[in-house]
């Protein structure tokens, strides 16, 4: 046990590991969507990151704090960013207790300090992940009662400390989440549709379909227009953090309010005018109105434009640009609708949208066959827990187009 001066000291001290100088550099892991990885990948190396490498979705990179907060602030496919501080081998709940109980707490945070435990298992021999992160805790609750004779609280909602364990076959790791909610939640977004993309997944199509603002944009079955949103921050330059006001590293004893704020300004200060036309319609008005608030939450309803049309009947709004669509999934439409409803994407598309280029995703992979044409890029993505393809199209003209078919055979 420890003695009284001891205990005493260690209640109130937080030290070493989380209280890094601006300069030094640290390991971390920016977590993200699968297929998502070569994207976060350039956006790492835009702001400065070094020693990046790809994950399973995840990447790890070196950064000092400003690139740090850079990643929280500016990356949009990021879902959070870690920072790792322990790992080890375990064989057992026992063993996973002992050794998450005899690491230095006292360097990291304080008893006052509040905390909360996320688990991610896989191809472990600890199969229960609630349970898993419960024995954690008590790990940790018990080293303080043991050094200064009472415990922190846990907080699950907005913890001082949020701390993530991954657990691996018999390999321990555990890292302090920097981001605290998730990145996704941006905080423009007032009501969702019905099966709505996050924030990180549209962001990410948008990237993948090379889309930067430079050429006119339109979502024929907007929902409650995520797609819209993120491409009008991508248009505009807004950072992908620009409306959240807390981020988990704020709580940290190392916070560097005067660099945060520092990042902050100068990236606030390169936001740009939208330049080419964003564009949004769905079938449903009741659906435009949602989108619409949405839009107004973000302070870019002047920036986009909202209507209620029929996609198989609506014209396009320019001679060329990126149309970009989140289809119903099979899993909200019968069989016999879901092959015509694809044959009339197909058509509308070959009819009415030459000079476009035009990107799908969903997860109803059978149902693309019916669009009856043949995609120049194709990536997969998940949807939550639906493996989805993201699929692109560059729509000709039709002579340009039986020309490019003749030279196919």
């Amino acid at each position: 046990m420890f003695s009284t001066e001891v205990r005493a000291t260690r209640c109130i001290f937080a030290s070493n590991i989380i209280k890094v100088n601006q300069t030094d550099q640290q390991t971390y892991i920016a977590k993200t969507l699968h297929g998502l990885e070569p994207v976060l990948v350039a956006e790492l190396a835009a702001i400065g990151a070094s020693n990046i490498s790809t994950l399973k979705r995840a990447v790890s990179f070196n950064g000092n704090k400003e690139v740090f907060y850079k990643a929280n602030y500016l990356c949009r496919t990021a879902l959070r960013i870690l920072r790792p501080v322990a790992s080890f081998a375990v064989e057992s709940q026992e063993d996973l207790y002992v050794k998450v109980k005899e690491l230095p707490w006292h360097d990291w945070m304080t008893v006052d300090n509040t905390f909360a435990i996320d688990a991610v298992v896989s191809n472990s021999v600890f199969t229960h992940s609630q349970f898993t992160a419960q024995r954690v805790k008590d790990a940790i609750a018990d080293h303080w009662r043991e050094v200064c004779g009472r415990r922190p609280d846990v907080e699950l909602q907005n913890p001082d400390l949020r701390i993530n364990l991954h657990l691996s076959g018999n390999e321990a790791s555990l890292a302090f989440d920097g981001s605290g909610e998730p990145l996704f939640k941006r905080g423009y977004r007032l009501a969702t549709g019905e099966a709505p993309l996050n924030e990180i997944l549209a962001s990410g199509i948008l990237l993948l379909a090379g889309y930067d603002g430079s050429t006119p944009l339109h979502d024929p079955m907007c929902g409650s227009g995520t797609l819209l949103t993120e491409a009008a921050m991508i248009a505009q330059n807004i950072p992908a953090g620009y409306y959240r006001e807390v981020f988990g590293f704020m709580k940290w004893p190392d916070f560097d309010e005067d660099l945060w704020q520092q990042i902050k300004d100068k990236a606030d200060d390169q936001l740009r005018d939208q330049q080419h036309p964003i564009t949004g319609s769905d079938l449903d008005a009741t659906v435009v109105e949602v989108a619409q608030g949405n839009l107004r939450s973000a302070r870019l309803h002047k920036d986009i434009s909202l209507m209620k049309a029929d996609f198989m009947r609506l014209p396009p709004p320019g001679d060329s640009g990126i149309l970009v669509m989140n289809p119903p999934y099979g899993e909200r439409m019968k069989q016999n609708d879901i092959v015509s409803f694809y044959q009339g994407i197909g058509d509308a598309l070959k009819r009415n949208w030459s000079g476009w280029t035009a990107w799908i995703i969903t997860s109803d992979l059978s149902a693309m066959k019916f669009i009856g044409l043949k995609p120049s890029q194709r990536f997969t993505l998940f949807n939550g827990p639906l493996e989805c393809r993201l699929s692109g199209y560059e729509l000709f003209s039709g002579a340009r187009r039986d020309m490019l078919a003749s030279r196919s055979h």
